[in-house]
């Protein structure tokens, strides 16, 4: 074993299937060692190995899925075992151990269970069975110099609860993971959001399953108001963006706080990384079609990251290219304002990992995340090309019948552009080829039926009141007046 040592690493029961694969890029991008001896990934507490503690240290400085990291003592699924595997390691390992007993260090116990509730009685009694340990410092609960944990964990189905526990662990804290990070970049508090601005927790799971290193050149094609760009540069890397919406990318479009009319003069992308104190690491944003590429050949990029749109919240769009221009309808000092046509999701994805494989790194990676109908789903669907790996798909449930899936791909080979993309498209297996379609028409009823019997539903309760006498009042124009207060 030499220098191998073991942790329990306490993960929030958030984003489940995304924990793994943030831990597996983690230690690929420090070059740890680190062997997982939890088989059931979905249980808050795992038992891991790193070769020495340093390692593991690294790994809960980038870490957002995890809570805490504790040493681990003893580790047995009961109780006799338990309190004989603590008092073993005590003894065996008394010499290094020594020093977090003595009289001058402060401590404080924790008494942590998931899925069972504890009283404080029964917390109390817990920490009096284990009086065995040579603990002679003074207590101190706010700022202990050392932090003992007690857990016991009994299973996952809160319908279901075993008679006893199914892991007895015990350790010391030893580090804390980054979820201070999803308060810290929340965006209840940025200056600059929109309608599909990614929350800080998922924005920094990309990040890290991209991973961001000190000075790399990261890069999103559909920036939006930024976000992702916000938890790259929070990671050290240096951002770049671009957006075909020019309202967007100079922060001129509506707000969409409910309480704010207009936009403050402020407002930008650049004002996000600066609130964060990141304003070193922006680059730049540019307004450009993605269809049609404005990089140099020669670019590359460490890492792209980006959230394309769906159809749905923003419109998936591009420039329109037509054959031919009629004669005598423009003059060159007439401002040209492109007209759009709809870039579909197919398309988007072929181009989006064309584009990946020409300007990433040997070795960056690509996340990016796909929408789907739950219904749909199968890994064939899922695009592909020869020049990137795909080396992890997690789900995250949405709205109705609909889900998403965010993919990340490394560049295994350099890209040579005599060969052509492989199975770029996106192969959706309904008669329906766009996801914006099928979300809206997909129910059992369509938006027009829809509104359409909720205007037959308000007429009849209209003939109903002025039946009985009542004289009805117009929600909907009050509501509608709201509004439209909102932007005088």
């Amino acid at each position: 074993m030499g220098n191998w040592r073991k942790f329990i690493l306490w993960f929030a029961q958030e984003h489940v299937d995304f924990r793994v694969q943030e831990f597996e890029s983690l230690i690929k991008m420090f070059g740890l060692q680190a062997r997982r001896l939890t088989e059931q990934t979905r249980k808050p507490f795992w038992v891991v190995e790193f070769r020495d503690t340093d390692s593991a240290l690294l790994y809960a400085s980038r870490s957002i899925s995890l809570r805490a990291m504790i040493e681990l003592y003893a580790h047995s699924h009961k109780l006799p075992e338990f309190h004989q595997r603590l008092r073993n390691h005590v003894t065996t390992n008394w010499n290094s151990l020594a020093e977090y007993f003595r009289v001058e260090a402060s401590f404080k116990i924790v008494v942590e269970t998931y899925n069972k509730h504890f009283s404080q009685r029964e917390k109390v009694e817990k920490i009096e069975s284990m009086d065995y340990l040579p603990i002679e410092g003074a207590v101190n609960l706010k700022k202990p110099e050392v932090e003992w944990w007690y857990i016991e964990f009994w299973g996952l189905d809160p319908t279901a609860v075993p008679p006893e526990p199914e892991d007895i662990l015990f350790g010391r804290l030893v580090a804390h993971g980054q979820r201070h990070l999803i308060k810290e970049l929340s965006l209840k508090h940025r200056k600059f959001i929109g309608n599909t601005s990614m929350d800080a927790q998922l924005s920094l799971l990309m990040a890290n399953q991209a991973m961001v290193r000190e000075g790399d050149l990261v890069f999103d094609p559909f920036v939006g108001t930024g976000s992702l760009l916000v938890s790259a540069a929070k990671w050290g890397g240096y951002v770049l963006g671009a957006d075909i919406d020019y309202m967007m990318v100079h922060a001129r479009c509506r707000p969409s706080r409910i309480t704010q009319k207009v936009r403050e003069k402020d407002e930008s992308i650049r004002a996000n990384l600066k609130q964060y104190g990141c304003a070193d690491r922006y680059m730049d944003v540019v307004v450009a079609d993605f269809s049609n590429p404005v990089w140099h050949p020669r670019i590359s990029f460490d890492c792209i990251i980006t959230d394309p749109p769906y159809g749905i919240r923003e419109a998936t769009e591009k420039v329109e290219k037509k054959a031919s221009v009629k004669a005598n309808t423009r003059s060159e000092s007439m401002v040209h304002y492109p007209s759009t046509s709809h870039y579909s999701l197919q398309s988007l994805y072929g181009d989006l990992l064309e584009f990946s494989a020409k300007h990433l790194r040997l070795g960056g990676r690509l996340v990016c995340w796909i929408p789907f109908h739950s219904e749909d789903y199968d890994p064939k669907m899922l695009p592909q090309h020869k020049h990137l790996n795909l080396v992890a798909n997690s789900e995250q449930q949405l709205t109705g019948n609909t889900a998403r899936r965010l993919l990340t791909y490394e560049k295994c080979f350099e890209y040579s552009p005599t060969e052509p993309l492989l199975g770029g498209i996106t192969q959706v297996p309904t008669p329906s080829q766009d996801f914006r379609d099928r979300y809206f028409n997909n129910a059992l009823e369509s938006r027009k039926e829809r509104r359409m019997r909720k205007a037959e539903l308000r007429e009849q309760a209209r003939v109903e009141m002025n039946a009985r006498g009542k004289i009805p009042t117009d929600g909907r124009s009050k509501k509608c007046d709201l509004n439209k207060a909102r932007f005088v």
